[in-house]
């Protein structure tokens, strides 16, 4: 098993095309051909973690926070991340960054934090938009369902649970081959015409390559004239955050005490409780002050974060309540989420939970 054979796991679990523009994901040290020897799952990559890899002879670090963020102009040793990139080239050890592309994942960091807080009925606070794409083209009709079912391979047609496809004749179309083609339809430097069906079907955006892939070797004409449209429409499976309902409702301080204990964090900074029951939870793990709005939004009662200021616990206005768990406890227990699902997809050899806290604050 290769680098690239794990990469493709996890873009199963979170496809990276649907990480934050800010952020950067993916393999970010190491060859993506080289033979796996071991995994080492952590949330951070330090040179602890790094010294860990060695001692455990894994030669590839999954981390959820990417070491590299911004730009590096030099590799001295003079900062952590210089140090860590180092340390992991001379020892032949490949990072790979999972980050907001897992916080945008259905069953990602929101989710594993609902399943914490035992909640119910979720779904995601803050859908995506523009990762829903149309593709349409023309076949003639003897070709259109061999057509349409190598697309429907390649992962096209269905969005969730819903199916789209559209499949209708369109009348004639034309074909026009030239001296070096040897097209299925027509005659060498010749225009011919056929009836032709044309298929539109709507695809997830990071399936782009495996349905053009498709289209090309299933299409009869040797030039596919085809079209693609982004779509406006807001997808409910990818997105930030997620909002949910307890099974019971409890009041305010007896709901706090409870994501504190459930969440395992020592300090809760919370906004004014509010003279209600709380039944409805929204969550975002990381750094989730953009998202109060849309936690208001929907109805919910309590919204539990991470990274607030300040000022931020006044957009509470006593319609909800504004609890900052801490970063790292928020996502504390992804990288444990992360060690079972590769498990389960790689059996040959144990993949290992890092033991390194990387926690870089600590309370009195």
């Amino acid at each position: 098993m290769i680098i690239q054979d794990v990469i493709n796991h996890l873009h199963d679990l979170a496809p990276l095309a649907y990480a934050e523009d800010f952020d950067n994901v993916g393999l970010l040290v190491g060859d993506k051909n080289q033979k796996v020897s071991g995994i080492l799952v952590t949330l951070d990559t330090l040179e602890a973690v790094v010294d860990e890899a060695i001692a455990n002879n894994c030669n590839l670090i999954v981390s959820f926070h990417p070491i590299i963020f911004n730009g590096l102009k030099k590799l001295t040793g003079k900062t952590y991340v210089e140090r860590v990139v180092i340390k992991a080239i001379q020892n032949n050890i490949a990072i790979f960054s999972i980050h907001t592309a897992l916080d945008n994942a259905i069953e990602g960091v929101n989710s594993i934090i609902c399943e914490q807080l035992g909640l119910k009925n979720k779904k995601i606070l803050i859908p995506q938009s523009g990762t829903i794409k149309k593709l349409q083209t023309y076949v003639p009709q003897n070709n259109a369902e061999e057509l349409r079912k190598a697309l429907f391979k390649a992962g096209a047609g269905s969005i969730g649970n819903y199916e789209f496809c559209s499949f209708n004749t369109q009348g004639e179309g034309t074909y026009k081959g030239n001296e070096d083609s040897n097209p299925v339809i027509g005659k060498k430097g010749k225009l011919h015409t056929e009836n032709e069906t044309a298929i539109s079907v709507t695809y997830k955006k990071h399936l782009e390559s495996k349905v053009l892939k498709a289209l090309f070797e299933a299409h009869p004409y040797e030039e596919v004239a085809y079209e693609i449209f982004t779509l406006d429409n807001n997808n409910q499976h990818i997105g930030m955050g997620m909002i949910g309902e307890l099974p019971t409702e409890m009041n305010a301080t007896e709901c706090l005490r409870y994501v504190k204990q459930n969440m395992q964090t020592d300090c809760i900074r919370h906004s004014k409780l509010i003279d209600r029951p709380i039944k409805k939870i929204a969550v975002l793990g990381g750094s989730g002050s953009f998202a109060i709005s849309a936690a208001k939004a929907s109805g919910a009662d309590l919204f539990v974060t991470a990274d607030l200021k300040y000022h931020d616990f006044f957009s509470a206005e006593n319609s909800i309540i504004l609890a900052d768990i801490g970063h790292y406890e928020s996502e504390q227990f992804t990288k444990s989420f992360l060690v079972d699902y590769l498990s389960k997809k790689i059996t040959n050899f144990a993949i290992i939970l890092s033991k390194t806290n990387t926690n870089p604050v600590k309370y009195l």
